[in-house]
């Protein structure tokens, strides 16, 4: 397996779908970096050579990937939470952020559902 930025891509498929296992690299980053790496998107991981994966690492290395954009969205996220704005709002009682509908579904972000007693319609 090729180790780049801290994570593991598998060996088996193509270097344009192994690329976008490391976070904060989709499809079309992956095809940026490699066209720019002059490497073929077709290409297995395990048929690079040593060069071809230096390359890709050093340009890699201009995008911001894994642990500091986590680290950015973190701070983002603490700082409308801090300034109390609506999205810091949203994220500090644990509701959607960006507008969904609560009343029958964001379980996702809401958790299981609450019985609430004495709730009979009649």
């Amino acid at each position: 397996m090729a180790r780049i930025k801290g994570v593991d891509i598998p060996n088996d498929k193509q270097i344009g779908t192994s690329l976008t296992y490391i976070y904060g690299i989709g499809k079309n980053i992956a095809k940026e970096i490699l066209a720019k790496a002059k490497v073929d998107e077709s290409i297995r991981v395990k048929d690079l050579s040593d060069e071809q994966l230096d390359t890709i690492r050093s340009v890699i290395s201009e995008y911001p990937v894994e642990g500091d954009l986590r680290r950015d969205v973190n701070m983002n996220i603490k700082t409308k939470m801090e300034i109390n704005c609506y999205q810091g709002v949203r994220h500090k009682r644990g509701l959607p952020v960006r507008g969904q509908s609560t009343r029958s579904n964001a379980r996702t972000r809401k958790g299981r559902g609450k019985t609430v007693a004495n709730k009979k319609k009649n």
